[in-house]
């Protein structure tokens, strides 16, 4: 979603590449180039991990077909980045394939009339049913995955949890019991970590708890879209509510005001924190400072009042997507790159030059071995089906102010239902901005 704060908060935490897209010189639509060899551009954004992904793969892919050249253009980020991408696309001036985010922002690209679709490629019955929803219409499915996944939920001790003989909870109630049982018996250990000194960590009560939402009211991004569902109603209320409890109840660290996301993932790793809401991503920071102490953090999903309603919420990955100005041979050659991306060798690429925080939401892909030990975790609910997508996946609307209210509720500066109430006063500006019908 643009400028949203939790495609901030992947930037932030594991210095990945943020998401948004390309400035480039255009290909034409026509034959191929002066050697015989066809040739097509391909567009990603312009930060050092991405171009490294794009060029192994373009290297990869140019071995397996020599018959065809692969252009190599990009862009810069953010807000400028999908401008530009509006703009390219509006003017049949786009690249022949691209890459660009999941959900709500390709939306915002009127993918029926700019990209083609590939719902008919072979490896689009490889998917998830999750990420199919997030670059798909009810006319078509656009793009191919590129990367993992990952999770917004309890990132955990074991080591912590071992000694006290906790078991992960799935219900709220069990959270906070376990949270009073480290906080009693812990020596010390601070039984839920925040960090507000980084403001951008305060969300995960709320953004985290999305997929439970989701699984009580499937039609609630629908009906927040078309200002039919609150976040002071009932069920999205329970991440602010969640969020203003830990807090009086006592159960947080006590520089939480100051502390940042680095100094809590240090705080986690080496046992003097239990659990922390975050996203999987953050676990980049353990394998570079305390590689040792990688496996000793493991994940569960924020938890919903019951156990059936328990699902993690997962930021899906970017994909790959193909301009319908592509045509002909190029047209060919483009739908073989995209299936190359998703095939044995494409997800070599990805194991070898990109950073896992989450199981492929393609079974075309398999992780190494090497990957941290958490992933088995979000695997589990992946097989279970207890999964759903973060809600800036299913509607354009987030507003960067949450971070701020979700900051003044978990201190206890404003009221959980305050803050709610706030937060749904300020979309709205962001919903008449974008037009939506309804606002």
């Amino acid at each position: 979603m643009k400028n949203s704060t939790s495609r901030r908060m992947l930037v932030a935490a594991a210095g990945i590449a943020a998401l948004a897209l390309p400035l480039a010189a255009c290909s034409g639509n026509g034959g191929g180039s002066s050697d015989g060899k066809i040739e097509i551009s391909y567009l990603t954004q312009n930060d050092d991990a991405s171009q490294t992904q794009a060029k192994a793969l373009i290297a990869a892919f140019e071995k397996a077909n020599p018959d065809i050249t692969v252009k190599l253009d990009t862009q810069p980020s953010g807000t400028e980045g999908d401008n530009l991408m509006k703009t390219k696309l509006s003017t049949g001036s786009m690249d022949d394939v691209f890459h660009y985010n999941s959900g709500s922002l390709l939306q915002a690209l009127n993918p029926d009339t700019t990209l083609v679709d590939l719902s008919d490629q072979s490896w689009a019955d490889t998917l998830t049913d999750d990420f199919k929803l997030v670059v798909s219409t009810d006319k078509g499915l656009y793009g191919a995955p590129w990367g993992t996944s990952f999770a917004g939920a309890v990132l955990y001790n074991k080591k912590v949890y071992a000694d006290l003989g906790l078991s992960v909870p799935t219900t709220w109630a069990e959270f906070i019991a376990n949270s009073e049982t480290i906080k009693e018996k812990g020596n010390g250990v601070a039984p839920i970590l925040q960090s507000y000194g980084d403001t951008w960590t305060s969300q995960l009560f709320v953004l985290g708890d999305f997929a439970n939402v989701a699984k009580q009211d499937p039609d609630w991004a629908e009906k927040y879209t078309a200002n039919e569902a609150k976040y002071v109603d009932e069920p999205a209320f329970r991440g602010f509510s969640n969020t203003a409890e830990v807090f009086e109840k006592g159960l947080l660290n006590e520089d939480f005001a100051s502390m940042t996301n680095a100094q809590a993932m240090d705080a986690l790793a080496n046992g003097t924190g239990a659990q922390y809401p975050m996203l999987t991503a953050t676990i980049a920071a353990v394998q570079q400072n305390n590689p040792d102490k990688v496996d000793d953090i493991g994940v569960f999903a924020l938890p919903a009042v019951e156990a059936a309603d328990t699902a993690i919420t997962m930021w899906q990955p970017n994909a790959i997507y193909i301009a319908k100005t592509t045509e002909g041979d190029k047209l060919e050659a483009a739908k073989k790159f995209v299936a190359f991306a998703n095939s044995a060798d494409g997800c070599q690429v990805q194991n070898d030059t990109g950073s896992a925080a989450g199981p492929y939401v393609t079974t075309a892909c398999t992780l190494p071995d090497s990957v941290p030990a958490l992933i088995a975790d979000i695997q589990a609910y992946f097989d279970s089906g207890a999964t759903g997508s973060a809600l800036e996946f299913l509607s354009p609307i987030k507003e960067p102010n949450l971070e701020n209210i979700t900051v003044a509720v978990g201190s206890g500066i404003t009221s959980a239902k305050d803050g709610a109430a706030q937060y749904d006063e300020d979309v709205k500006k962001q919903a008449q901005q974008l037009g939506l019908s309804g606002w």
